[in-house]
């Protein structure tokens, strides 16, 4: 980190749009079927009152893995599958409406 986005980031706190603090968080995924793939974590989202987590999978597609998410506590969450069609269909369209407003 350069001297500049250090002083940046201690005056801001970290809350600053330097883009000192911009490395992306990933995750690995584990399936059933033994296949593991990282996942860089694009973000939390709301939705009617839940929270929900969009994963890029970095297998060379353009999908976009979307599951409810739970903190457990301040170092572990969980990803729990959207198993209901209509509340998937309507949170990937929230997830799209916020992506195209950015």
């Amino acid at each position: 980190m350069t001297e500049e986005k250090d002083k940046c980031c201690q005056e801001h706190e970290h809350d600053c749009e330097c883009g000192c603090n911009d490395e992306a968080d990933y995750i690995t995924l584990q399936f059933d079927d033994g296949e593991d793939v990282e996942c860089e974590i694009l973000g939390l989202f709301d939705y009617e009152g839940k929270e929900y987590i969009a994963l890029l999978p970095e297998d060379g597609t353009d999908d976009v893995y979307i599951y409810g998410y739970k903190e457990v506590n301040e170092d572990e969450f969980e990803l729990i599958d959207i198993e209901d069609d209509a509340e998937f269909e309507k949170v990937v369209a929230e997830f799209e409406k916020i992506t195209e407003e950015e």
